[in-house]
């Protein structure tokens, strides 16, 4: 009874503890936050923005002669599609040798985590400026920023998804006498495929929606234009862009997360 009686008033002070913390948390961030920088137009301009956002330019969906929105949206799917299955396929030979169970001599897979480790560190968008300074401006500069950058992720997923996996099948296999390749493609392989598929698709649902941020830097894409409509505060043609950005999000999760329902 005596510790029935004793636990709700330290529930009671530890949450209280926590909702002050919380709140010289908030104290603390707002005190450092200079609201004199605020230009008196501020208002103007942000009816203007939001004016433009919900009266989009329906003539930019498409125009004959020239970008329009579907040819933008179409460029980042394709810059995302590229980049995604060119980084499924290089990051198999990382994640095996950073998988535990499949490399023996440790300081090979010590090695193989550490380079997917270190490809993950940089951000895409500092890769696509690496890039761009490489080939150009482009939409193969953003291939190669998300292709790159995918790898470490990807790299990361599947080495986990062999390591957990059940190896009785491919012990079998030894026992037959089946060499190295033989139980990798027999039965390593079948096993850990359709997971590598849903976390491919994953990424790839990612890697749409940073397609349409390196756009902004030159790396090709949807993000270009939108760039230049908002240095031109054309609003009404950013909100059509966002409005297909959003659509285009909505409908890869939802035909993602159905396949990949089906996969695992």
């Amino acid at each position: 009874m005596t510790e029935a009686i004793k636990k709700p008033p330290k529930n009671r002070l530890k949450t209280i503890a926590v909702l002050i913390i919380t709140v010289l948390i908030y104290v603390w961030v707002f005190r450092g936050v200079s609201f004199q920088s605020i230009k008196p137009t501020a208002g103007e301009i942000t009816r203007a923005i939001f004016r433009g956002l919900f009266h989009p330019d329906w003539s930019y969906v498409y125009i004959k002669e020239g970008e329009d929105l579907l040819r933008g949206l179409l460029d980042t799917l394709a810059i995302a599609f590229l980049g995604t299955f060119v980084s499924a396929i290089l990051c198999i030979p990382f994640a095996f040798l950073a998988a535990q169970n499949m490399i023996k001599w440790r300081p090979a897979t010590a090695l193989g985590k550490f380079l997917l480790s270190f490809i993950r560190t940089f951000p895409e968008i500092v890769m696509a400026i690496l890039f761009i300074k490489a080939v150009g401006p482009g939409a193969f500069a953003g291939v190669l920023a998300l292709g790159v950058h995918s790898i470490g992720m990807l790299g990361k997923l599947f080495s986990e998804s062999i390591e957990n996996m059940d190896l009785k099948p491919a012990e079998a296999l030894t026992a037959c006498g089946a060499n190295a390749v033989q139980r990798i493609w027999f039965a390593i392989i079948p096993k850990v495929l359709p997971e590598f598929f849903s976390f491919s698709l994953y990424r790839f649902e990612i890697n749409v929606r940073s397609a349409a941020i390196l756009g902004i830097i030159g790396a090709g894409g949807i993000g270009t234009p939108l760039i230049f409509a908002l240095e031109a505060r054309a609003w009404s043609r950013v909100g059509i862009i966002l409005l297909g950005i959003i659509v285009m999000v909505t409908l890869i999760d939802i035909i993602s997360g159905t396949i990949r329902k089906k996969l695992v």
